[in-house]
């Protein structure tokens, strides 16, 4: 499984993401690709800034789902969102695309760090999963711009 923290890895995602533009298709979904930049924000910033786990998550979610998260098989398209990464209003795509590619950036930067606090809705991931789950994620998106 590729991870985020792999060189390799992050230098492809990184590459992908700058190839979105203004006018990329989606290929499913509702998003555009202006919220598809912010919605893949989240997931970054829990672990890039480090704060710790208020939620206590979904016993179901994290038993049925959470190994998939960090596992080679794709996620099938239209998987539902959680309400709190989901948005109605139009987002600006320059500010929301440059903010994805800082926190890339940032998440590439910590790849040494030992301490990883829980998803709010997983639980606890290791150093590894943490990587993994945030390609699969910005894989996940990316293809369904076509990129």
């Amino acid at each position: 499984m590729k991870s985020l923290l792999n060189e390799e890895a992050y230098q492809e995602i990184k590459s992908r993401i700058e190839q979105l533009s203004e006018t990329s298709k989606r290929g499913w979904g509702k998003m555009t690709v202006g919220q598809m930049c912010w919605h893949c924000q989240y997931p970054l910033k829990l672990a890039v800034k480090n704060e710790p786990n208020t939620s206590k998550g979904n016993w179901f979610v994290k038993t049925f789902f959470k190994k998939s998260l960090y596992n080679d098989k794709p996620w099938r398209k239209n998987l539902p969102t959680a309400p709190q990464l989901k948005t109605k209003e139009a987002k600006n795509f320059t500010n929301e695309h440059e903010v994805l590619i800082s926190l890339v950036e940032e998440f590439y930067a910590v790849r040494d760090r030992q301490e990883w606090y829980p998803h709010p809705a997983f639980g606890t991931f290791t150093k590894e999963q943490w990587g993994q789950v945030q390609y699969k994620h910005l894989d996940h998106h990316l293809k369904q711009f076509g990129v």
